[in-house]
């Protein structure tokens, strides 16, 4: 099957009921997580220090979008991995607050650092907040080390840069 229809099965998150693929981000529930995503930051952060892409942009060639499902069905997750030629950057990460500590997020994150592996990237890259304790945590355990600002990113006292080689 290729890598864009699979399902992720891994056996905790089905334990959990939750599968992982590869969907539209202009969906309604879709959209309902991306809009959750942006009003959790909203307060964190000033303007100038938002830096997620709008939902056009995730339905370019270079994003892969990829949607956490639970047994009804229900979207309680989301996340990106935009391709640029050198690097895969990891963007919209949200897992609703009821479905963490399932392991969806690190299994989220597994799936679109294989997507970028199959489009042919060999590091990936993101940026979060200095506010988001847990996701740092979570990339650090995943093997992301912090790291200068990247691409078009500058330097920004609210920002945290990681990376990692896949």
């Amino acid at each position: 099957m290729p890598l864009q229809e699979r399902q992720e099965k891994r056996p905790a998150l089905a334990a959990a009921g939750l599968s992982i693929r590869l969907e539209r981000p202009d969906q309604p529930d879709t959209l309902a997580l991306i809009d959750e995503l942006d009003a959790y930051q909203k307060p964190l952060y000033p303007p100038e220090s938002h830096h997620g892409v709008d939902v056009e942009a995730l339905l370019r060639p270079e994003a892969a979008f990829a949607v956490v499902r639970d047994e009804n069905g229900e979207a309680v997750g989301c996340g990106a991995v935009w391709c640029a030629p050198a690097y895969g950057e990891l963007k919209r990460m949200y897992v609703r607050p009821q479905c963490r500590g399932k392991g969806a997020a690190r299994a989220l994150m597994d799936f679109l650092e294989a997507q970028a592996r199959a489009r042919g990237c060999a590091e990936m890259a993101l940026e979060t907040g200095i506010h988001q304790r847990e996701a740092i945590g979570l990339y650090q355990r995943a093997g992301y080390d912090f790291c200068p600002p990247f691409g078009d990113y500058r330097e920004d006292p609210y920002s945290v840069f990681m990376r990692k080689p896949l």
